[in-house]
């Protein structure tokens, strides 16, 4: 939470600030790209490693997307988006599926309560606009 003086002009309820994207991946080189790419674009962004890590941080900065990567060292990707979707904190924080895994069938996606998908490779040129079409806000 930001202190303001006194003096100090209160912000400007006018401005937004670009949107915040967790990125749930426990590729190093696959979180770089998606990461440099979306700040490239304008983006904020959190990193997570792991399920448990990307819940938390989750649930500490609020983003406006997650983006999440289905298989994960500690949990599976739908058990992440589950435990999102079920947490007072985070229930309304779109959950994306971002893997190379091949999905033909995307209702168990929705079940699991990812609102989307996106497959790996990333298209650097489209994904900014992939990912600002799910985002909460902006």
């Amino acid at each position: 939470m930001t202190s303001h003086s006194p003096d100090a002009p209160l912000p400007d309820p006018t401005d937004t600030e670009p949107p915040l994207v967790l990125i749930v991946d426990d590729n190093e080189r696959n979180l770089k790209l998606a990461r440099d790419v979306l700040r490239a674009a304008g983006f904020r962004t959190l990193e997570a490693a792991s399920g448990a890590e990307g819940i938390a941080l989750a649930a500490e900065g609020l983003p406006d997307v997650v983006l999440l990567d289905l298989r994960l060292p500690d949990m599976d990707g739908a058990d992440v988006a589950s435990k999102l979707r079920d947490g007072a904190r985070t229930a309304r924080i779109p959950v994306v599926a971002l893997s190379a895994l091949r999905v033909d069938d995307s209702e168990w996606l929705l079940a699991a309560g990812f609102v989307g998908y996106l497959e790996k490779p990333i298209s650097v040129g489209e994904f900014p606009d992939q990912v600002r079409r799910y985002c909460a806000r902006g």
